[in-house]
């Protein structure tokens, strides 16, 4: 018998002991009773709810339920709507773009929150293809992220403001990370000298920029959430630190890193089943709606 025979036999023969039904067939009445909490929840059953395999309807819908569209989780609808898109647009997915552009405005997201939730999306992955490619040294590449932490926590205590560097070659781009740093870290030198300077402004300029639509927590949330599912270990040490120094808690980061691992298995669902992309626009349309009616009529409720 080969070891994937044994593993399954084993695991039939334990669900016979425990008296649970063989994961292999989904209970009707289980599947039945999702159906109805997706339509008394959302007003109807999407059609991408429709063309999931029975055995993975409750359990998606119990997931999506508690994590993404409930109101009390750690973070608000609107941070993880941004979470989600910034995961699919770099999958990339069209249909969970579609649905995360949508819900986000929903949750009163702006085209600017928008457009930046998309860009961090793209600055982690290309730092995630250069830092892989070249080969980063782990133990550096932490005591780096360190160090930069440290340097940033220090400059804040002691309110200490960096002079201005206008930056137009590689070697002004690491005047300027020294700057503001105290150094200028391994994976910035080493990025070619042709195109340091416009790397570090795009990671300036958006991801560290205060003046940003968003929040350096939401965007270090979406960065990480994207570094969790490429994945690649040095970003997600990076964003990880990144945002605890901008005051995300752990339970937040979890949480991001939920939304990311959502987004991800939604992606392949709707794609691997081929689902009706018109269809599913009109899903979605009806879902705000919906949406937007429960809202109006909660707030004349009230009054």
């Amino acid at each position: 018998m080969t070891t994937s025979k044994l593993f399954s036999t084993l695991l039939a023969v334990l669900f016979t002991l425990v008296g649970f039904a063989s994961p292999a067939s989904a209970d009707p009445a289980a599947v039945q009773a999702t159906k109805n909490d997706i339509q008394k929840t959302l007003g109807f059953v999407p059609q991408f709810f429709q063309k999931l395999p029975d055995g993975m309807l409750p359990g998606t819908w119990e997931e999506m339920k508690g994590l993404q569209l409930n109101p009390n989780t750690a973070l608000n609808g609107r941070a993880k709507e941004l979470i989600g898109l910034g995961v699919s647009a770099q999958v990339p997915c069209r249909y969970c773009i579609i649905a995360h552009t949508e819900f986000a405005k929903l949750n009163g997201a702006s085209e600017g929150e928008l457009g930046e939730a998309v860009a961090l999306a793209a600055i982690t992955r290309h730092w995630s293809t250069f830092l892989n490619g070249i080969q980063t040294d782990e133990p550096r590449f932490r005591a780096d992220i360190a160090k930069l932490v440290g340097n940033v926590k220090q400059a804040a205590a002691s309110k200490r403001t960096p002079m201005s560097i206008t930056v137009v070659d590689g070697s002004s781009a690491l005047a300027d990370a020294t700057n503001l740093f105290g150094f200028a870290p391994e994976f910035l030198a080493k990025f070619p000298e042709a195109g340091r300077a416009g790397a570090w402004r795009q990671m300036r300029d958006v991801q560290m920029s205060p003046q940003t639509a968003l929040s350096g927590k939401t965007k270090e949330l979406v960065g990480l959430a994207v570094s969790a599912q490429i994945p690649c270990r040095f970003c997600i040490i990076a964003h990880t630190e990144f945002a605890k120094l901008n005051g995300a808690t752990d339970t937040e980061i979890r949480e991001a890193i939920a939304v990311a691992s959502f987004t991800r298995s939604m992606s392949t669902m709707l794609n691997g089943l081929q689902v009706d992309e018109a269809q599913f626009r009109r899903d979605i349309d009806r879902l705000v709606r919906n949406a937007k009616q429960a809202a109006k009529s909660e707030a004349v409720a009230r009054r």
